[in-house]
């Protein structure tokens, strides 16, 4: 039995028959086009290790470079708008001065899962010379029955889901000092739970918090690290900010009669 496709109807479709409205998709067709969607995806993770392989003895010599550079990557993260946001107190800002390098390990067996080890010197605020924060890969009970193809791809690695096969983990920070704890100083504040927080506090609460609701573990890794040399120089990410704020002034303008008064507006960061 085949289904027929929806399609909205046009202003003369009274008038008129809709020349697409009786498009039939048959279930063998149906069947072909999800067959392919999965060849496309496999070939797609396919080549996504084949690059992360091929890249990763040169992404060791840009680890051994940057080293030598002082403040490179407490630069090149303030450099991007979305991390800046997130690292916006100014002890924040100091307590990252001292990060000298940072890396990412991935999980051997769903490469899109990893860890991120941020390297510290010797600081006024802990004692910790690495802060991970891992993502950890939990395979969900079918894949004990995969059989990986020529390539290593599983079936269960075709409807990988990040919401539902990663669980972040937390790190225990080893604060010197109660008044050099940032995340005592500038905590997460939740309104409900359930939703984001209202306040994200100190950039710290991302270590000593299991969750990531702002997705900077993922900024990190796909955004920032491939390209933090770009970040670095300030020839990426700088204006990310700023132009969504216009692009919002310029919507506000526009939609100001359609402003629904009840509907509370999200709350921004205080700065310090």
């Amino acid at each position: 039995m085949g289904s027929k496709g929806v399609k909205r109807s046009s202003p003369g479709a009274d008038l008129e028959k809709n020349p697409l409205g009786d498009v039939e998709l048959t279930d063998e067709d149906a069947e072909k086009l999800q067959n392919i969607q999965k060849d496309i995806a496999r070939t797609e993770l396919v080549l996504e290790r084949r690059a992360q392989a091929k890249l990763a003895p040169v992404y060791e010599k840009r680890r051994e470079i940057v080293k030598s550079i002082t403040k490179f990557w407490p630069v090149a993260l303030m450099n991007h708008g979305m991390f800046a946001l997130h690292a916006q107190h100014l002890s924040d800002q100091v307590a990252l001065s001292y990060l000298e390098d940072l890396w990412i390990v991935r999980d051997p067996v769903e490469t899109r899962c990893f860890t991120l080890e941020f390297y510290f010197k010797e600081n006024p605020y802990f004692s910790n010379t690495v802060l991970k924060k891992e993502y950890q890969y939990v395979p969900p009970n079918s894949a004990g029955d995969d059989k990986a193809d020529e390539d290593g791809i599983t079936e269960s690695m075709l409807d990988f889901s990040w919401e539902r096969d990663v669980k972040p983990q937390a790190t225990k920070i080893e604060w010197k000092d109660d008044s050099k704890n940032l995340t005592k100083s500038h905590p997460r504040v939740h309104e409900d739970p359930e939703d984001e927080p209202a306040e994200g506090g100190s950039f710290f609460n991302y270590f000593e918090h299991p969750t990531d609701p702002y997705d900077i573990g993922v900024l990190i890794a796909n955004d920032i690290f491939p390209e933090v040399v770009e970040y670095f120089l300030g020839r990426a990410g700088g204006d990310d900010i700023d132009s969504e704020e216009d692009d919002e002034d310029e919507e506000d303008e526009e939609d100001e009669e359609e402003i629904d008064l009840e509907k509370p507006r999200a709350k921004k960061q205080k700065k310090t």
